[in-house]
């Protein structure tokens, strides 16, 4: 298994930073946090940091410096990780000197942590680094590795290792018919009540979480994963 990329967040307003290690965390990432200057020198002299999220509580004369002495180049390379610098909406030429310095990232508070999060995931995924397997239905998205479903909404669930496992045998099966004894095989319960009319309430407990039309019962045969438009072809 691969290992779990690590992101640090330094001098991030405390109600940012909780709100976006919970997020980055449920999303399989470790997360270390680092209040104070010197917090930070320690924290990316090691090894093995893959995002940097410097917040505005630093001077962006700080924040460059952390940049110039720990960056990867701003091509998230092996030189270091890649910077993501917080910086207010007055401060362009702080923006264009940061970006200049090899910024991946410059973005303006107040900002909002779902976009921030989704910027880091970006920056993982160009290092190689992205953990996420994610599977977009009609009212929501779901990261199969973390088992989140996001909705629309901007609500999230969890689904269970039983749901995981169901879902993922329905996506490896589009549209074949899974009878009961199917099901029971590849995706058995997570207790012992497996059989008969209790599959029934596996799959409905699971599109209600998926909130989902494409999981269909065939009367008397099974049931079929009809895969939204993406997912043709």
């Amino acid at each position: 298994m691969a290992a779990r990329s690590v992101i640090a967040l330094v001098s991030v307003a405390e109600v940012v930073a909780t709100e976006l290690a919970d997020h980055l965390e449920r999303r399989g990432h470790d997360v270390h946090q680092a209040r104070q200057p010197w917090e930070a020198e320690s924290l990316l002299s090691g090894k093995g940091i893959d995002v940097v999220v410097v917040g505005d509580s630093l001077s962006q004369a700080e924040g460059r410096d952390l940049l110039r002495r720990y960056g990867g180049q701003g091509g998230g390379g092996e030189g270091g990780p890649d910077f993501i610098l917080i910086c207010r909406p007055a401060d362009l030429v702080d923006k264009v000197l940061a970006l200049e310095l090899g910024a991946a990232d410059v973005v303006e508070s107040p900002l909002n942590v779902r976009e921030l999060a989704a910027r880091v995931g970006g920056l993982l995924s160009r290092r190689g680094r992205g953990t996420q397997e994610l599977i977009v239905l009609e009212n929501a998205t779901v990261d199969l590795r973390s088992a989140m479903v996001m909705h629309r909404s901007g609500t999230e669930e969890q689904l269970s290792p039983g749901q995981v496992a169901l879902l993922r045998l329905f996506l490896a099966s589009p549209r074949k018919v899974l009878t009961r004894d199917d099901i029971i095989a590849a995706a058995p319960a997570e207790n012992a009540d497996a059989f008969d009319r209790s599959i029934d309430s596996r799959i409905v407990r699971l599109r209600r979480k998926l909130d989902t039309e494409t999981i269909t019962t065939i009367r008397g045969a099974g049931y079929r994963f009809d895969p939204p438009r993406q997912f043709a072809d």
